[in-house]
C-alpha cells in the first residue's frame, strides 16, 4: 500500500499482518483522489474506519491542512502513528482517536465540530438481497450525527462492497459513484445543500 500523489507520493505505507484490516486499494484511492482534485487542498479531514490512516494520509499528502483519524483497534492505530511518521508529517496535522467511531461522532457533533471531508471504507457487509443492509456502511448512513459534522457543502465519500445494496435515507445526496472491481466509492452531500449547489451551477 502506498500513497499515490502529492508530496509523499509513492511512499510505502505499513499495514499490520492479518485479514482484519483491508485498506483502500491503490487504484481506487487514486480515481477518488483524481475526482476530488483540488478540493483536498486545505481541508479539515475526518477519516473514519482509519485502519492504516491510507485515505487521510493521501489527504495530508495533497494539501490537506488537518485530519482526525478514528480507529477502534490499538494495533492499526500503532501502525497510523508509524505511518504518520514515515511520512514526516507534524505531529500537529494529525489527530488519531482508539475509539467506536459512532461514539466520536456524537461526541464530534455535540462539540459543534466540522471537517469539509469524511471518509470511510468500512469493514464490508454482506450479500443483503431481500432484505435492508445491517453493514457499518448503511450504519454511517443512517447515523444523525455524521451530517452534523460536515460544513456547508462539505462532502462524505463512502466505500463499500457492490454486494452491499445500500439505502441513501434523508438527508443524503448522491452525487458520484465510483466503481472498481468489488468496491464502490459513492459521493455524498447533504440534501439541501447538495440542491443549492446545483441550482447555482445550473445558473
Amino acid at each position: 500500500m502506498r500513497i499515490t500523489g502529492g508530496k509523499s507520493g509513492g511512499r510505502i505505507l505499513k499495514v499490520p499482518k492479518g485479514l482484519d484490516v483491508r485498506p483502500t486499494p491503490d487504484m481506487v484511492k487514486q480515481a477518488v483522489f483524481n475526482s476530488l482534485g483540488e478540493r483536498v487542498v486545505g481541508a479539515r479531514v475526518l477519516e473514519l474506519f482509519a485502519g492504516t490512516g491510507s485515505l487521510s494520509l493521501e489527504c495530508l499528502s495533497r494539501g490537506a491542512a488537518h485530519a482526525v483519524c478514528v480507529e477502534k483497534a490499538q494495533r492499526h492505530a500503532m501502525a497510523l502513528h508509524h505511518n504518520v511518521e514515515l511520512m514526516g508529517l507534524p505531529p500537529t496535522s494529525v489527530e488519531v482517536r482508539v475509539q467506536d467511531v459512532f461514539t466520536t461522532l456524537m461526541q464530534l457533533a455535540a462539540a459543534a465540530k466540522k471537517f469539509d471531508l469524511v471518509v470511510a471504507d468500512p469493514p464490508y457487509g454482506e450479500k443483503n438481497v431481500g432484505r435492508r443492509s445491517r453493514s457499518l456502511a448503511q450504519r454511517l448512513l443512517d447515523d444523525p450525527n455524521l451530517p452534523q459534522v460536515l460544513t456547508t457543502g462539505g462532502l462524505f465519500i463512502l466505500g463499500h462492497t457492490r454486494r452491499d445494496t445500500l439505502e441513501i435515507p434523508s438527508p443524503w445526496h448522491e452525487v458520484k459513484m465510483l466503481k472498481h472491481g468489488d468496491t464502490v466509492m459513492r459521493f455524498l452531500k447533504v440534501e439541501a445543500v447538495a440542491a443549492s449547489v446545483d441550482k447555482q451551477s445550473a445558473a
